[in-house]
Formats: structure tokens, C-alpha cells, sequence
């Protein structure tokens, strides 16, 4: 058998998968800004918060 013959199954197969992937609809990320963002923004402003607070006293 020839290293260069190819699988016709396998070639079907591979086609099959590739159209099942095409015909599905990319997800989408949800919009808005990501919730880790958010909290790490929060945690910025509460320890600058805390910090000038210290320095008052």
C-alpha cells in the first residue's frame, strides 16, 4: 500500500466535522464589561479610600 493514498472515510469524515462547525453560529461574548474588571476597579478605589483615610488620622 502506497504511504501517499488517502482514506476516502477519513476525507469524508473530516469534511462532515468542518460543515458541522461552519453551519453553527460563532458565540458571542456577552457585551458590557467583564465582572473581573469591575471588582478589580472597586478594589483600586477602596484601597486608595482606605489609604487616604489613614493619612488623615
Amino acid at each position: 500500500m502506497a504511504e501517499n493514498e488517502s482514506d476516502p472515510a477519513r476525507d469524508t469524515q473530516q469534511f462532515r466535522l468542518f460543515a458541522q462547525q461552519q453551519s453553527q453560529p460563532e458565540q458571542v461574548p456577552p457585551g458590557g464589561l467583564p465582572i473581573g474588571l469591575i471588582v478589580g476597579v472597586a478594589a483600586i478605589v477602596v484601597l486608595v479610600a482606605v489609604a487616604v483615610v489613614a493619612l488623615m488620622i
